[in-house]
């Protein structure tokens, strides 16, 4: 009989239960049908639980008190989604409810139980029944039930009790939620609690922990129900996290102004350090509001409505992923499901997501409104692994076609969440060797093979062949924006001016940043850059990408002198410049990028 639980025997059942949780991740992933069927809630459980893998593998002796508010602390910067939210909030209260104790007896752990569940509970604005928060309380009141009926009951004897109770309430799940009923699936998030609760008490059971999983995915796994055309998409688009830290957040009143922005609400965490999770269309006025209560950090949000796209789309043999460096109309990231890991703009201490948080045009009027020149910067691995592992939960490959390596290490970001993802040989991580059109001509060109059911291998066949050949070149009409960003020496704008010479800019082979040559004077600049671009554009049919910074109708002017040019232009685009171009080349800038053409068709019909 096992009457009391140390920190080193809670970490071992614990990390038992995580593995267990890792193992049916896609299983979790394939029955999530709400609070929206966006198949995510077996990657978020991973990612969440697995945060904490780092403090319970710590080599020593571990006190369980200082273990307990090291998980529940590692939960709360790693939560994601809604279910992780929840479970951070559980362990949150435990952590709290435990203290400096340095091991439970059964009755100290009812009373850290029940603290959890109830904190748990108050986290979310609209708790729902028939959800992880139904099987969190059958086990608090299981466990509760036990102990006061025999105060010298076993841990062991307990915890198995306590699982049947679970298991129970799992399975009464579709009972209250007729969204579960009638996919013919229990709650995910419930089910993952269930699981971890099955792997802790495994390991009490015979002292043997449940391995860490291999980490090849199971993306071959048939469906455990026909969600296809199952429709419980929530009306709002960005599932939006962010962590506030302060003092003393009033959480009473954070979580009203919140309330206001969206749904699916769950606040955890302390009135020291709170996790956001929110479901909302406007990223940046939850970020706005987190502000006023405290120092932001963290901040994600991830598209549901592509998600949800990717997930009911079983033809394509690869999905497709870019960082926001990328320039890609709106309507080819609609129409092609191209899914983007965005980038990050800091306005001095003002923070935002590139294309997320802050749209191109509000970018611009920042950019001339603001006393303080932005700065970029890549994504972290763990934006990129995320969104990996989501889609390898659902396509069998993954493509991600990244900014050149020679000017941002946003390609390096997702080469190291690449080979952290539980998806060994399956995240292709492509250097397009540009920047925005040119990238984003690239990613197109791959997603509509994947659209035409070109498989893999050919499409990174042709990538290899399309990268060194594309071609980004740059006009910019004011040159301080790249001194304020140091990306061009101040000497340089000032001979420039006094010369009045105007700098053309290009990608090379080898995706380095160049100078491709001058213009001398303004006069007719945008003529003499068309006639620029195509004497170095190979002979043949080509596609041509117009970027332009609020100057519209030098796009339409570079266009008309680009068809005057170029006889065999099969494909042409204008769309605007992102900020990731825009922060060193300011209003004005003018961009023109060139592929050789090819058609995802002509890809599909080559020989294998």
């Amino acid at each position: 009989m096992i009457r009391h639980l140390d920190g080193d025997t809670f970490a071992a059942a614990l990390r038992s239960g995580i593995h267990r949780v890792l193992g049916q991740q896609e299983l979790l992933n394939r029955i999530n049908v709400f609070p929206v069927a966006d198949s995510d809630t077996g990657t978020n459980l991973a990612l969440s639980l697995g945060s904490t893998l780092s403090v319970l593998n710590r080599p020593g002796e571990k006190h369980l008190g200082t273990l307990l508010a090291g998980v529940a602390d590692a939960l709360l910067d790693g939560s994601r989604g809604n279910s992780g939210a929840i479970v951070a909030q559980f362990f949150q209260g435990m952590s709290d409810a435990a203290g400096e104790i340095s091991r439970f007896s059964t009755y100290s752990f009812a009373k850290a139980v029940s603290r959890g569940s109830e904190y748990a509970h108050d986290a979310l604005s609209k708790p729902r029944e028939g959800t992880i928060l139904s099987v969190i309380a059958a086990f608090a009141e299981s466990v509760n039930a036990q102990v006061f009926r025999i105060p010298e009951v076993g841990f062991d004897v307990v915890l198995g009790e306590a699982l049947q109770q679970v298991e129970a309430a799992l399975a009464n799940t579709p009972n209250q939620l007729d969204v579960l009923r009638r996919a013919g699936v229990v709650d995910a998030g419930a089910k993952g609690f269930t699981e971890l609760l099955s792997g802790a008490v495994a390991y009490l059971r015979d002292g043997s922990e449940i391995p860490l999983p291999d980490a090849a995915m199971a993306h071959e796994l048939e469906p455990v129900a026909d969600t296809s055309g199952f429709e419980n998409v929530s009306e709002y688009r960005y599932c939006t996290e962010c962590i506030v830290t302060g003092p003393d957040i009033d959480r009473r009143k954070l979580r009203e102004r919140l309330s206001e922005l969206g749904d699916s609400l769950v606040l955890a965490g302390t009135k020291r350090k709170a996790k956001i999770h929110i479901h909302a269309d406007h990223p940046e006025a939850v970020f706005d509001t987190a502000r006023r209560f405290g120092e932001l950090s963290g901040e994600k949000a991830d598209d549901t409505h592509r998600q949800q796209a990717a997930t009911h789309d079983g033809l394509r043999p690869f999905a497709v992923i870019v960082d926001s460096g990328a320039d890609i109309s709106d309507t080819d990231m609609e129409r092609l499901d191209i899914h983007m890991v965005p980038c990050r703009i800091q306005f001095g201490d003002h923070g935002y997501l590139d294309k997320v948080s802050i749209t191109i045009d509000e970018f611009y009027a920042e950019l001339a409104s603001n006393p303080h020149h932005p700065t970029t910067s890549q994504p972290a691995p763990g934006d990129f692994r995320r969104q990996f592992q989501f889609l390898a939960s659902h396509f069998a490959d993954v493509i991600s076609i990244n900014l050149t390596s020679a000017a941002s290490g946003t390609l390096e970001a997702a080469r190291l969440a690449a080979m952290r993802t539980g998806a060994p040989g399956r995240i292709h991580v492509i250097d397009s060797r540009n920047a925005s059109l040119g990238q984003g001509q690239l990613a197109v060109l791959a997603a509509e093979c994947a659209v035409a059911g070109v498989d893999t291998r050919k499409t990174l066949a042709l990538l290899q062949e399309q990268v060194p050949e594309t071609r980004t070149y740059a006009i910019v009409r004011d040159l301080r924006y790249a001194v304020s960003g140091g990306r061009l020496p101040r000497w340089v704008k000032t001979l420039a001016d006094l010369l009045h010479l105007v700098p053309i800019i290009c990608t090379t082979r080898d995706g380095r940043v160049s100078l491709s040559g001058f213009l001398a004077g303004r006069h007719k600049r945008i003529e003499r850059f068309a006639r620029h671009v195509a004497r170095r554009t190979p002979p043949g049919p080509v596609e041509i990408g117009i970027g332009h910074a609020r100057c519209e109708k030098d796009a339409l002017a570079l266009e008309k002198h680009l068809r005057g040019n170029l006889p065999d232009i099969a494909r042409l685009v204008i769309t605007g410049i992102g900020p990731a171009i825009g922060v060193h080349g300011g209003p004005g800038t003018l961009l023109a990028a060139v592929r050789p053409w090819v058609s995802a068709e002509d890809v599909a019909g080559r020989p294998d």
